[in-house]
Protein backbone atom coordinates (compact mmCIF):
# COMPACT_ATOMS: atom_id res chain seq x y z
CA UNK A 1 0.00 0.00 0.00
CA UNK A 2 1.03 3.14 -0.68
CA UNK A 3 2.87 4.98 2.42
CA UNK A 4 0.90 8.20 1.93
CA UNK A 5 -2.26 6.14 1.64
CA UNK A 6 -1.09 4.52 4.97
CA UNK A 7 -0.44 7.39 6.66
CA UNK A 8 -3.53 9.23 6.05
CA UNK A 9 -5.33 6.43 7.35
CA UNK A 10 -3.72 6.37 10.36
CA UNK A 11 -4.55 10.08 10.68
CA UNK A 12 -7.81 9.43 10.07
CA UNK A 13 -8.08 6.92 12.28
CA UNK A 14 -6.85 8.47 15.11
CA UNK A 15 -9.40 11.91 14.75
CA UNK A 16 -12.23 9.45 14.60
CA UNK A 17 -14.50 9.03 17.57
CA UNK A 18 -16.63 6.24 18.64
CA UNK A 19 -19.23 6.91 21.51
CA UNK A 20 -22.12 4.28 21.90
CA UNK A 21 -21.14 2.21 19.00
CA UNK A 22 -21.38 5.24 16.80
CA UNK A 23 -18.36 6.41 15.22
CA UNK A 24 -17.46 9.75 13.82
CA UNK A 25 -15.08 12.90 13.07
CA UNK A 26 -14.87 16.20 14.13
CA UNK A 27 -15.33 18.48 10.82
CA UNK A 28 -12.37 20.79 12.79
CA UNK A 29 -9.99 17.52 13.33
CA UNK A 30 -10.58 16.27 9.37
CA UNK A 31 -9.72 20.21 8.27
CA UNK A 32 -6.32 19.29 9.69
CA UNK A 33 -6.13 16.17 8.38
CA UNK A 34 -6.96 17.44 4.50
CA UNK A 35 -4.77 20.25 4.15
CA UNK A 36 -7.31 23.02 5.24
CA UNK A 37 -5.52 25.92 6.80
CA UNK A 38 -9.09 27.91 7.82
CA UNK A 39 -12.59 27.38 8.83
CA UNK A 40 -14.17 29.31 6.37
CA UNK A 41 -12.51 27.52 3.33
CA UNK A 42 -13.64 23.99 4.79
CA UNK A 43 -16.76 25.24 5.38
CA UNK A 44 -17.49 25.76 1.50
CA UNK A 45 -16.55 22.15 0.92
CA UNK A 46 -19.10 21.03 3.72
CA UNK A 47 -21.43 23.01 2.09
CA UNK A 48 -21.18 21.23 -0.95
CA UNK A 49 -20.97 17.75 0.86
CA UNK A 50 -24.39 18.86 2.64
CA UNK A 51 -26.42 19.53 -0.59
CA UNK A 52 -24.51 16.21 -2.44
CA UNK A 53 -26.25 14.37 0.60
CA UNK A 54 -29.62 15.78 -0.13
CA UNK A 55 -29.59 15.10 -3.52
CA UNK A 56 -28.87 11.69 -2.82
CA UNK A 57 -32.00 11.60 -1.46
CA UNK A 58 -30.17 11.74 2.29
CA UNK A 59 -31.76 13.68 5.27
CA UNK A 60 -28.32 15.71 5.83
CA UNK A 61 -28.78 16.65 9.89
CA UNK A 62 -28.39 12.75 9.95
CA UNK A 63 -24.69 13.14 8.91
CA UNK A 64 -23.94 16.54 9.52
CA UNK A 65 -24.52 17.47 13.31
CA UNK A 66 -23.48 21.02 14.70
CA UNK A 67 -21.65 21.32 17.83
CA UNK A 68 -18.97 23.17 19.47
CA UNK A 69 -15.47 22.29 20.26
CA UNK A 70 -13.34 23.64 23.12
CA UNK A 71 -10.09 25.59 22.29
CA UNK A 72 -7.18 27.37 24.01
CA UNK A 73 -6.40 30.41 23.19
CA UNK A 74 -3.18 32.05 23.36
CA UNK A 75 -3.35 33.46 27.04
CA UNK A 76 -4.65 29.80 28.12
CA UNK A 77 -8.17 30.94 28.62
CA UNK A 78 -10.61 28.27 27.22
CA UNK A 79 -13.26 29.70 24.65
CA UNK A 80 -15.85 27.51 22.25
CA UNK A 81 -15.69 27.56 18.11
CA UNK A 82 -18.17 26.32 15.97
CA UNK A 83 -17.76 22.24 14.77
CA UNK A 84 -19.78 19.71 13.02
CA UNK A 85 -20.01 16.11 13.87
CA UNK A 86 -19.23 13.80 10.71
CA UNK A 87 -20.29 10.56 9.92
CA UNK A 88 -18.10 8.34 7.41
CA UNK A 89 -20.52 8.91 4.48
CA UNK A 90 -20.09 12.53 5.34
CA UNK A 91 -16.59 12.64 5.43
CA UNK A 92 -16.53 11.19 2.08
CA UNK A 93 -18.79 13.71 0.78
CA UNK A 94 -16.84 16.23 2.08
CA UNK A 95 -13.66 14.54 0.65
CA UNK A 96 -15.50 14.18 -2.59
CA UNK A 97 -16.08 17.93 -2.79
CA UNK A 98 -12.80 19.56 -1.63
CA UNK A 99 -9.93 21.17 -3.07
CA UNK A 100 -8.60 18.52 -5.40
CA UNK A 101 -5.42 20.25 -5.53
CA UNK A 102 -4.68 18.98 -2.03
CA UNK A 103 -3.18 15.08 -2.71
CA UNK A 104 -4.79 14.68 0.98
CA UNK A 105 -8.28 14.89 -0.26
CA UNK A 106 -7.48 11.98 -3.19
CA UNK A 107 -6.12 9.92 -0.60
CA UNK A 108 -9.04 10.53 1.72
CA UNK A 109 -11.51 9.92 -1.32
CA UNK A 110 -9.70 6.45 -1.37
CA UNK A 111 -9.69 6.02 2.66
CA UNK A 112 -13.56 6.88 2.60
CA UNK A 113 -14.46 4.86 -0.36
CA UNK A 114 -13.18 2.13 1.30
CA UNK A 115 -14.14 2.16 4.13
CA UNK A 116 -17.66 2.84 2.89
CA UNK A 117 -17.47 -0.22 0.70
CA UNK A 118 -16.59 -2.13 3.79
CA UNK A 119 -19.44 -0.67 5.71
CA UNK A 120 -21.79 -1.45 3.11
CA UNK A 121 -20.77 -5.35 2.73
CA UNK A 122 -20.95 -5.67 6.75
CA UNK A 123 -24.66 -4.16 6.82
CA UNK A 124 -25.37 -6.50 4.05
CA UNK A 125 -23.93 -9.65 5.54
CA UNK A 126 -25.58 -8.72 8.80
CA UNK A 127 -28.76 -8.68 7.02
CA UNK A 128 -28.40 -12.25 5.44
CA UNK A 129 -27.80 -13.45 8.70
CA UNK A 130 -30.80 -12.00 10.14
CA UNK A 131 -32.84 -13.29 6.94
CA UNK A 132 -31.04 -16.86 7.43
CA UNK A 133 -31.80 -17.48 11.39
CA UNK A 134 -35.44 -16.20 10.95
CA UNK A 135 -35.86 -18.67 8.09
CA UNK A 136 -35.00 -21.84 9.87
CA UNK A 137 -37.19 -20.59 12.67
CA UNK A 138 -40.19 -20.21 10.31
CA UNK A 139 -39.39 -23.67 8.67
CA UNK A 140 -39.31 -24.97 12.52
CA UNK A 141 -42.62 -23.65 12.99
CA UNK A 142 -44.13 -24.51 9.54
CA UNK A 143 -43.49 -27.97 10.23
CA UNK A 144 -45.02 -27.69 14.09
CA UNK A 145 -48.30 -26.39 12.83
CA UNK A 146 -48.32 -28.79 9.78
CA UNK A 147 -48.33 -31.90 12.73
CA UNK A 148 -50.82 -30.08 14.57
CA UNK A 149 -52.95 -29.38 12.09
CA UNK A 150 -52.91 -32.66 10.23
CA UNK A 151 -53.85 -34.56 14.19
CA UNK A 152 -57.55 -32.32 14.25
CA UNK A 153 -58.68 -32.22 10.92
CA UNK A 154 -56.78 -31.02 8.19
CA UNK A 155 -55.02 -34.04 6.11
CA UNK A 156 -55.76 -33.38 2.13
CA UNK A 157 -53.14 -31.42 0.11
CA UNK A 158 -55.61 -28.88 -0.74
CA UNK A 159 -56.64 -28.64 2.66
CA UNK A 160 -53.02 -27.17 3.44
CA UNK A 161 -52.78 -25.34 0.80
CA UNK A 162 -56.28 -23.42 1.78
CA UNK A 163 -54.92 -22.88 5.09
CA UNK A 164 -51.14 -21.45 4.77
CA UNK A 165 -53.22 -19.14 1.50
CA UNK A 166 -55.40 -17.73 4.16
CA UNK A 167 -52.88 -17.15 6.43
CA UNK A 168 -51.23 -15.30 3.64
CA UNK A 169 -54.12 -13.18 2.31
CA UNK A 170 -54.92 -12.25 6.44
CA UNK A 171 -51.26 -11.11 6.78
CA UNK A 172 -50.99 -8.85 2.89
CA UNK A 173 -54.31 -7.67 3.11
CA UNK A 174 -56.03 -9.86 0.71
CA UNK A 175 -53.57 -11.14 -1.65
CA UNK A 176 -52.58 -14.50 -2.34
CA UNK A 177 -49.24 -16.29 -2.42
CA UNK A 178 -49.83 -16.57 -6.20
CA UNK A 179 -50.37 -13.02 -6.76
CA UNK A 180 -47.18 -12.06 -4.03
CA UNK A 181 -45.47 -14.29 -6.05
CA UNK A 182 -46.25 -12.75 -9.58
CA UNK A 183 -45.93 -8.98 -8.20
CA UNK A 184 -42.31 -10.10 -7.21
CA UNK A 185 -41.19 -12.18 -9.82
CA UNK A 186 -40.87 -15.18 -7.61
CA UNK A 187 -40.92 -18.06 -9.59
CA UNK A 188 -44.38 -20.06 -8.92
CA UNK A 189 -42.57 -23.51 -8.21
CA UNK A 190 -40.38 -21.49 -5.30
CA UNK A 191 -40.98 -20.81 -1.65
CA UNK A 192 -42.28 -17.19 -0.97
CA UNK A 193 -40.65 -16.97 2.21
CA UNK A 194 -36.83 -17.74 0.13
CA UNK A 195 -37.45 -14.27 -0.83
CA UNK A 196 -38.69 -12.15 2.40
CA UNK A 197 -37.55 -9.68 4.06
CA UNK A 198 -36.50 -10.92 7.41
CA UNK A 199 -39.29 -8.51 9.13
CA UNK A 200 -41.92 -11.04 7.19
CA UNK A 201 -40.06 -13.94 8.29
CA UNK A 202 -40.57 -13.40 11.68
CA UNK A 203 -44.28 -11.44 11.32
CA UNK A 204 -45.22 -15.20 9.77
CA UNK A 205 -43.34 -17.01 12.15
CA UNK A 206 -45.14 -15.35 14.83
CA UNK A 207 -48.46 -15.63 13.78
CA UNK A 208 -48.26 -19.58 12.85
CA UNK A 209 -46.80 -19.85 16.24
CA UNK A 210 -49.57 -18.00 17.60
CA UNK A 211 -52.16 -20.43 15.69
CA UNK A 212 -50.28 -23.56 16.68
CA UNK A 213 -50.44 -22.34 20.53
CA UNK A 214 -54.00 -21.57 20.55
CA UNK A 215 -55.69 -24.59 18.52
CA UNK A 216 -53.68 -26.69 21.58
CA UNK A 217 -54.74 -24.24 23.90
CA UNK A 218 -58.26 -23.99 22.92
CA UNK A 219 -58.46 -27.73 21.90
CA UNK A 220 -59.62 -26.15 18.44
CA UNK A 221 -60.77 -28.70 15.98
CA UNK A 222 -61.69 -29.01 12.41
CA UNK A 223 -60.47 -27.51 9.01
CA UNK A 224 -63.52 -24.50 9.52
CA UNK A 225 -62.06 -23.51 12.66
CA UNK A 226 -58.44 -23.51 12.12
CA UNK A 227 -58.85 -21.71 9.50
CA UNK A 228 -60.42 -18.99 11.21
CA UNK A 229 -57.62 -19.40 13.78
CA UNK A 230 -54.74 -18.68 11.41
CA UNK A 231 -56.67 -16.00 9.96
CA UNK A 232 -57.54 -13.93 13.34
CA UNK A 233 -54.02 -14.62 14.50
CA UNK A 234 -52.52 -13.51 11.16
CA UNK A 235 -54.71 -9.96 10.61
CA UNK A 236 -53.59 -9.25 14.43
CA UNK A 237 -49.87 -9.14 13.46
CA UNK A 238 -50.73 -7.52 10.22
CA UNK A 239 -52.49 -4.52 12.30
CA UNK A 240 -49.44 -4.91 14.27
CA UNK A 241 -46.96 -3.94 11.37
CA UNK A 242 -49.19 -1.47 10.60
CA UNK A 243 -48.98 0.58 13.51
CA UNK A 244 -45.43 0.58 12.56
CA UNK A 245 -45.95 1.58 9.03
CA UNK A 246 -45.09 -1.48 7.89
CA UNK A 247 -47.19 -2.48 5.10
CA UNK A 248 -45.84 -6.18 4.36
CA UNK A 249 -47.24 -5.92 0.31
CA UNK A 250 -45.36 -3.23 -0.33
CA UNK A 251 -41.97 -4.78 0.65
CA UNK A 252 -39.55 -5.98 -2.27
CA UNK A 253 -38.51 -9.20 -3.30
CA UNK A 254 -34.83 -9.72 -1.33
CA UNK A 255 -32.16 -12.21 -2.47
CA UNK A 256 -33.08 -15.85 -2.82
CA UNK A 257 -32.39 -17.37 0.36
CA UNK A 258 -30.96 -20.51 -1.65
CA UNK A 259 -28.31 -18.67 -3.38
CA UNK A 260 -26.90 -17.30 -0.39
CA UNK A 261 -26.90 -20.13 1.47
CA UNK A 262 -24.68 -22.00 -1.84
CA UNK A 263 -22.93 -19.03 -1.75
CA UNK A 264 -22.16 -19.53 2.02
CA UNK A 265 -21.42 -23.15 1.47
CA UNK A 266 -18.42 -21.98 -1.32
CA UNK A 267 -17.12 -19.40 1.20
CA UNK A 268 -16.62 -22.08 3.50
CA UNK A 269 -14.98 -24.48 0.92
CA UNK A 270 -12.68 -21.67 0.19
CA UNK A 271 -11.67 -21.38 3.37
Amino acid sequence: MDLALVNIQQNLDEIKKIEQDLEYWSARDLMIVLGYKTWRKFEEAIRRAKEACMTSGYESNDHFVSSGKKVSTGSGAIREIEDILLTRFACYLVAQNGDSRKPQIALAQTYFATQTRKQELLETRENENKRLEARVKLRQTEKKIVQTVYERGIRKPVEFGVFKDNHIKALYGGISTAQLKRRRSIPHTRALADFDTDIELKAKDFSLAMTDHNIKQKNIRGPHQMNREVVKNSRATRRTLLSRDIRPETLNAQEDLKTIESRRKKELKIE
